[in-house]
């Protein structure tokens, strides 16, 4: 990889963290009485498209991985033992669907990503 790509892929990097941040921040966000959770589609948007772009730097399959590791590991690890103690990651329905939002989409773009260039399957064939 050269050193462009590797400061893009930083960056990315950078972008899955302060994205997993902001949208669990706003994730109990109300209009009036009634929940709006706008970071779904911001997370189902946003995470695969950082998933596409570090795909695009070229490297080993786990460049293509890395945004969506570490969002996934800043949403846990904030989520569950955030700012003071609290728990910003409550078990409701909110929480799961900014999960399955943000990881379904990223994953499916992740499996193209990987089928698109070739990748090793888990027995080492490249089928």
């Amino acid at each position: 990889m050269s050193l462009l790509a590797r400061i893009t892929l930083g960056v990315l990097v950078f972008d899955a963290v302060a994205l997993a941040a902001v949208e669990l921040l706003y994730l109990p966000l109300r209009v009036g009485t009634v929940p709006f959770p706008i970071t779904v589609p911001l997370a189902a948007v946003s995470t695969p498209w950082l998933v596409r772009s570090a795909a695009e730097l070229g490297g080993p399959s786990v460049v293509a991985a890395a945004p969506l590791v570490v969002w996934a590991l800043v949403l846990v690890v904030l989520g569950i033992g955030g700012p003071g103690g609290d728990v910003l990651l409550a078990p409701d329905w909110r929480s799961a669907l900014l999960l399955c939002g943000g990881m379904f989409p990223a994953a499916v773009m992740l499996g193209r990503a990987l089928a698109r260039s070739g990748a090793a399957g888990p027995c080492g064939d490249t089928e």
